[in-house]
């Protein structure tokens, strides 16, 4: 009997479940296709990158430091 090591075991555990799967794979689609919209296209439309745009080049860390400062006031 061959002795195994755990991330072996772990692997066939994964692969064999995935690969018995019919309703799991379009679930686990619907799941990957749903992140990629919400990180690579609301994340350009609804965050802008608002340091590109309030400081200079190479000025983020004082841009950052003087708003703390303001606030802070």
């Amino acid at each position: 009997m061959e002795k195994k090591g755990f991330f072996h075991r772990f692997f066939d555990l994964y692969y064999e479940g995935f690969r018995n799967m019919r309703l799991g794979k379009t679930l686990w689609t619907v799941i990957a296709i749903k992140l990629f919209i919400m990180f690579a296209i609301l994340k350009v439309f609804f965050f802008p990158n608002f340091l590109k745009q309030h400081a200079g080049n190479g000025g983020e860390a004082d841009f950052v430091s003087k708003e703390i400062v303001e606030r802070a006031e």
